[in-house]
């Protein structure tokens, strides 16, 4: 075997056609390759003058945590950054907030933003500043490696920072998770590009994780190269995703993701084992049939000592079999709906993960959690939930919290409904902050609007290269338009209502009871149908609404509801109509 090169025969004895272990590559993967492990022209680039980056770097940077991103409503090109991070279960830190606020005040655009993957966005960073930006975070103890590019994204769990339970196992499981599919070469490479070099700053794994990690360099999960164990040279053919949860709790949207695991605690709160569904993902492309919006399937039951070792196996399956020829069609749930569950377990088992996978495990019924208000944390602690309208934190509420944060030390999870935690509260600590937070506007969080409780938007234009329409921007008024009609047909039930501004799936569309899907300015698909506890995808039913005919297109259907007597949630409701009724309804209605 070469350090640098594929496997020998007798080292890969079950042939998979994987691109980073010698196979023919397409231009991108070589180029991923010849990188030096996302490094190269990304980092010449940083030196030079220009105020943007060229495509090839730009694909690098998405390594690093970083899109680059043309404001649209300026004349000519108007290059700004847009940058995640890297916060397992959701997690920031005191201080690291505190850096996050100066930042995005000093060298952004006043704004952060919470995503439904549980991690904080900046935008507005200029090139020249993008440095000084990142080497701050890793300095706050924060990260941006891995939080976009081809590669395992942030890992979410529940964000409730409830100390008994199966929470705290949870949320150990999703860091080690994290740390165990952390590229090893690409984290030396990006702290010599943004902190000079400074390996202090190096991930420090749990021993368990360091052993596990030693595994990579064995059997199927070995790329074929040394500095690059579980990745190789050419990383993944695309993203590839990761969600932990409590049984009964989907706040998480499980069935959304690559690896979904569902854990059980003993009594003690010691981890025993993990249900394990794979084959999830929202992403999509418009009038392309051969890409669809996917729920996992289930593939069995883990003890606890083998988990990290699944994970790291199911993700090297993917490195070797996932499509590295067509980028639309490279995320996992491709392998599993064209070769089938089945041959999946079966070569897991056969080349990658030689432990036990036994039958599911019996679970509670799924719910969607959302933590909002104020919450028992232990019997000395308390936390509180605060809505983001889209997850969007800016102006006296953002200054406020900085302040609330900074004076009495709190910890923050951000959550997979791009919301805000604040954790850690003492006893004697509640009513001071209950009175701080009322002074920003923060108040009665016993009767939020039920409708926006739970609406998802991406943020769409202007920055968003790929937006058709709005999303984030005229999420409020959509809901404001929806909840009219409610009250004016007296529907006391919510919708699950999310909007995004193209078809690539960021704020998990396809989930919702209704959604809607940017097709063109001001024109959305209608998708209907999901169900409240994320368990079911949506379908489409019209390929074009105008935004301008929203209420004359819902109206029949919720009446419809209010006629079937409104025992059920929306999208049940639909589901119980069926196609062919809900399609007649629409149509007698429906004005393009």
């Amino acid at each position: 075997m070469t350090e640098e090169g594929g496997f020998t025969k007798e080292d890969n004895p079950r042939n998979a056609p994987c691109i980073a272990n010698g196979a023919e590559r397409v231009k991108f993967e070589q180029f991923k390759a010849d990188s030096n492990y996302l490094e190269n022209p990304l980092v010449l680039e940083l030196a030079n003058d220009t105020d943007h980056f060229t495509n090839d770097a730009v694909q690098l940077l998405k390594f690093h945590g970083s899109y680059q991103q043309d404001n649209r409503e300026v004349k000519g090109k108007d290059w700004q950054l847009m940058l995640r991070l890297r916060s397992p279960a959701g997690r920031i830190s005191p201080s690291l907030f505190v850096a996050l606020d100066d930042l995005s005040n000093n060298l952004g655009n006043g704004t952060l933003r919470a995503t439904t993957r549980q991690a904080f966005q900046m935008h507005g960073i200029r090139k020249e500043n993008l440095r000084e930006v990142i080497g701050t975070i890793i300095r706050s103890m924060g990260s941006t490696l891995a939080a976009c590019g081809d590669i395992n994204r942030n890992v979410m769990a529940p964000a409730a920072p409830y100390e008994t339970g199966a929470y705290p196992a949870v949320r150990k499981l999703a860091n080690n998770i994290a740390d165990v599919l952390s590229p090893v070469a690409a984290e030396k490479t990006y702290l010599d590009m943004w902190v000079n070099g400074d390996l202090s700053y190096r991930i420090k794994p749990s021993e368990t994780v360091r052993e596990v990690r030693k595994r990579q360099l064995k059997g199927g999960t070995f790329s074929g190269n040394k500095k690059e164990p579980l990745y190789g040279t050419t990383y993944l053919p695309r993203k590839f995703k990761c969600a932990v949860t409590v049984p009964g709790d989907n706040s998480v949207d499980l069935l959304t993701h690559d690896i979904g695991l569902v854990a059980f605690t003993k009594s003690n709160g010691e981890l025993e084992g993990c249900n394990v569904y794979v084959g999830g993902g929202m992403g999509r492309t418009h009038n392309l049939d051969e890409t669809f919006a996917r729920t996992a399937d289930p593939l069995g039951y883990v003890e606890s000592a083998d988990i990290l070792d699944l994970v790291q196996s199911i993700l090297a399956l993917q490195r070797d079999y996932g499509n590295r020829k067509t980028r639309r069609l490279a995320r996992m749930k491709y392998v599993l709906q064209d070769m089938g569950i089945d041959w999946f377990l079966q070569e897991l088992k056969s080349n990658y993960f030689f432990k036990t996978i036994k039958p599911l495990k019996a679970e509670p019924k799924a719910k969607l959690e959302d933590y909002l208000g104020w919450h028992r944390q232990s019997n000395k602690l308390w936390f509180v939930g605060i809505p983001l309208i889209s997850g969007r934190l800016s102006g006296n509420v953002k200054s406020g919290l900085k302040k609330i944060v900074e004076s009495f030390q709190l910890d923050i999870r951000l959550t997979p409904n791009q919301d805000l935690l604040l954790c850690n509260i003492g006893n004697h600590q509640r009513s001071s902050v209950r009175k701080a937070l009322k002074n920003i506007g923060i108040d009665n969080l016993d009767n939020i609007d039920p409708l926006t409780r739970h609406a998802l938007a991406c943020p769409a234009l202007p920055l968003c290269g790929l937006a058709m329409t709005e999303a984030e921007r005229f999420l409020p008024s959509i809901l404001d338009r929806i909840n009219s009609q409610l009250t004016e047909l007296k529907i006391k039930r919510p919708i699950l209502i999310r909007i995004t501004g193209c078809p690539n799936g960021c704020a998990r569309p396809y989930m919702a009871e209704l959604a809607l899907v940017g097709s063109g300015k001001n024109q959305y698909q209608l998708w209907l149908g999901g169900s409240r506890n994320l368990q079911r995808l949506a379908r489409p039913y019209l390929q074009r609404m105008s935004l301008d005919n929203l209420e004359k297109t819902l109206k029949p259907l919720l009446i419809s509801w209010k006629e079937a007597g409104g025992n059920v949630g929306f999208g049940d409701h639909i589901e119980n109509l069926g196609d062919k009724n809900v399609q007649e309804i629409l149509s007698s209605n429906h004005v393009p």
